[in-house]
């Protein structure tokens, strides 16, 4: 099935905006480049400010599967690339022992049993019984893919020198079958919530964009876009709390997905105001800590 394509920036911007994803001039720009330049993307920023949405609305907006990659501390190639299924294995050479009787009989020495089975592993080691992981899934697929490698800095420094030889070729070799190389080079996005550094080397082989909170005008009309029913005046006041509360040194900042529950849980709740009882009623909604529920209530709820 054929993918729609990205023709220019503002044709980016219109077609994420057709997935409900709003997005800034940069954001489109840098989409745009990405595809046409082959290059992947590294999308860092604070945890909850649109960066795997993004990758969720790219792959809607151009018709492709979306292949994600969830990072994680000890994630090794194993998990991300490949795996046998020995079981499978397993279940195959139960269910084939006259067969593999017939290719030992008269066979004098273990040495030679052993010589007469290898000459056979290939069937024991071809597509048939490989698993893909998400990275040689996206490697493998028959259309183009979105590739979204998430929160790619909780995986080890090691397991990102392995993931530029993949980003670098998008090839992979498997010592039973070769040389396996992509027929259609996926659309990656890397994300980041910048909980260390990562390497010069991945930067460099990237379109590095920065996605922070949204301002008050662009959060406004997502809400507006995603809450429909919610009262105009009510929906200001809640993105105006919830953008004064991001600059409280809070154990959690609430990002763009608790901001929309909150504005639901309003509308649900059938509130008029912000008022303190208002809060009390609902800001468990919107930040998922106590001390940071009190410290709101204590420096924004009067």
């Amino acid at each position: 099935m054929p993918t729609v394509e990205l023709k220019n920036p503002t044709e980016v911007a219109r077609q994420l905006e057709a997935q409900d994803y709003l997005c800034t001039p940069a954001v489109a720009v840098t989409v745009f480049l990405a595809e046409k330049l082959a290059k992947p993307i590294l999308a860092e920023g604070p945890a909850g400010g649109g960066k795997t949405e993004l990758a969720k609305a790219l792959a809607a907006a151009t018709e492709r599967e979306l292949i994600r990659l969830q990072c994680y501390e000890g994630l090794d190639e194993a998990k991300a690339l490949y795996e046998w299924e020995y079981t499978k294995q397993l279940l195959y050479t139960q269910m084939l022992k006259e067969k593999i009787g017939e290719v030992l009989a008269g066979a004098t020495t273990l040495a030679e049993s052993l010589r007469r089975l290898q000459g056979h592993e290939s069937s024991f080691f071809s597509r048939e019984f490989l698993l893909p992981r998400p990275l040689l899934r996206a490697i493998l697929a028959d259309q183009p893919t979105v590739l979204l490698i998430d929160e790619v800095d909780r995986a080890d420094q090691e397991f990102e020198a392995f993931l530029l030889e993949v980003l670098s070729d998008f090839q992979v070799s498997v010592p039973e079958l070769g040389t396996l190389r992509a027929r259609h080079r996926p659309t990656v996005i890397l994300t980041s919530n910048a909980t260390r550094t990562l390497s010069e080397a991945l930067r460099r082989r990237c379109l590095y964009l920065h996605l922070d909170y949204p301002s008050l005008d662009q959060e406004l009309k997502i809400v507006t876009r995603k809450v429909p029913g919610l009262d105009a005046r009510l929906a200001e006041q809640a993105v105006r709390f919830v953008q004064k509360a991001r600059t409280l040194p809070l154990r959690k900042a609430p990002s763009i997905g608790e901001t929309l529950d909150w504005a639901m849980a309003l509308l649900l709740l059938n509130a008029r105001s912000l008022s303190r009882e208002t809060l009390l009623d609902s800001l468990n909604v919107l930040l998922k800590d106590r001390d940071d529920v009190e410290k709101a209530l204590r420096e924004l709820g009067r």
